[in-house]
């Protein structure tokens, strides 16, 4: 499945149905995606922004002292190593542009990583009926990310853009070079339709050695690409029937993703009067396709505290003492819910609180020192 939000028209709601897009009639395709059945692009926008808080005492969670001793010392190599990236980052050679519906989950998880690791990038917020901005590409979904440096490179699918980044910021191999390992193949989904997937899109593309520097222990790559994948397949599936849940609640979730898309005024009407009623009884589908509970809200507090479980008491983040591209692919997903009614309840209701609020504090932190 492909990790954008795709494009499509406002006649396109029944289709993106069928196609289990997660629409919210916003920026990139007449709808916006709040969670595309895609693994890492977006059809449609989704609602959401981070809002950098404080760290607050994220460390008390870390476990005994001894315990924190013990985790710092394991994971010192890849805080060594980020430090390195951090003091290499591209300067005014590469310039990075980013097309975006701003409530896509995916998108969302392209500026975590970039915010993350402190790159500059542009912002272009793709008006989800006429796609002007778009024009240029023959791929239609966002997030798409143009890598200017004399020439002009375009990015395409969330998790080959995450993954192909980080290998650029660790190797130093050209992008060029680095995008070659990621094919643009062509495959029939399990709807029958075909779909372009792209091969390779977990893996980072590194030597040996690069690879022992980011992944002291074998298993942690295995563990990172393992829920990497998991944020795509499953945790976006989880967001619509959720954010949609009530007629009440798909008419707030519009509400924002009008208030934060770029919408004409007769078009923002339409998406949010006629796109909520939509989306509410679409969601309805996408639950029963899934095979969601009838309560959906249980199925987000299990992905929520399963995901808690797998990061571990002894950890600050999965990627040890700084957070690694799973840590970022599910901040990402999941912070598009940030304002609206699920999204409080998962706090309430799950343990996830104490991590969101590290990944907050870790990327407000990068952000600050650019």
């Amino acid at each position: 499945m492909a990790a954008a939000c795709g494009s499509g028209s406002l006649k396109g709601l029944g289709q993106l149905a069928r196609r289990g897009l997660l629409v919210s009639l916003g920026a990139g395709g007449r709808a916006r995606c709040i969670a595309s059945s895609g693994a890492g692009s977006c059809g449609r926008g989704w609602p959401g922004t981070g809002r950098p808080l404080l760290l607050g005492a994220a460390f008390a969670l870390g476990g005994a002292f001894g315990a924190y001793r013990t985790l710092q010392s394991r994971f010192q190599g890849q805080q060594h190593l980020a430090e390195q990236e951090a003091a290499k980052l591209p300067g005014d050679n590469l310039q990075l542009t980013l097309y975006q519906y701003k409530t896509c989950p995916f998108c969302s998880k392209v500026r975590a990583f970039l915010d993350y690791h402190g790159l500059p990038y542009e912002v272009v917020e793709v008006n989800p009926v006429m796609r002007r901005e778009i024009k240029f590409s023959a791929y239609r979904k966002v997030p798409i990310l143009l890598a200017s440096a004399g020439s002009t490179l375009q990015l395409n699918d969330s998790s080959v853009i995450i993954s192909a980044f980080k290998t650029y910021l660790i190797s130093r191999k050209s992008l060029d070079e680095i995008m070659s390992y990621y094919p643009a193949m062509k495959a029939t989904n399990d709807r029958g339709k075909e779909v372009v997937e792209y091969g390779n899109k977990y893996w980072l593309m590194l030597d040996e050695k690069e690879t022992l520097n980011v992944y002291p222990a074998k298993e942690a790559r295995v563990e990172e690409m393992k829920w990497r994948q998991w944020a795509d397949d499953w945790l976006v599936h989880l967001i619509s029937p959720n954010v949609y849940r009530t007629a009440g609640e798909a008419l707030a979730s519009f509400d924002y993703i009008v208030h934060e898309g770029k919408f004409g005024t007769v078009e923002g009407f339409f998406a949010k009067y006629v796109g909520a009623a939509a989306m509410f009884f679409i969601s309805k589908r996408l639950k029963a396709r899934h095979h969601l509970q009838d309560n959906v809200r249980e199925d987000l507090y299990k992905a929520a505290d399963d995901w808690v479980k797998a990061v571990g008491k002894h950890r600050m983040f999965m990627g040890g003492s700084q957070p690694n591209l799973a840590d970022l692919a599910v901040y990402g997903v999941l912070r598009v819910m940030e304002g609206l009614e699920a999204f409080d309840d998962m706090m309430t209701h799950t343990m996830i609180q104490p991590w969101y609020r590290r990944m907050e504090a870790a990327i407000g932190q990068s952000r600050v020192a650019i």
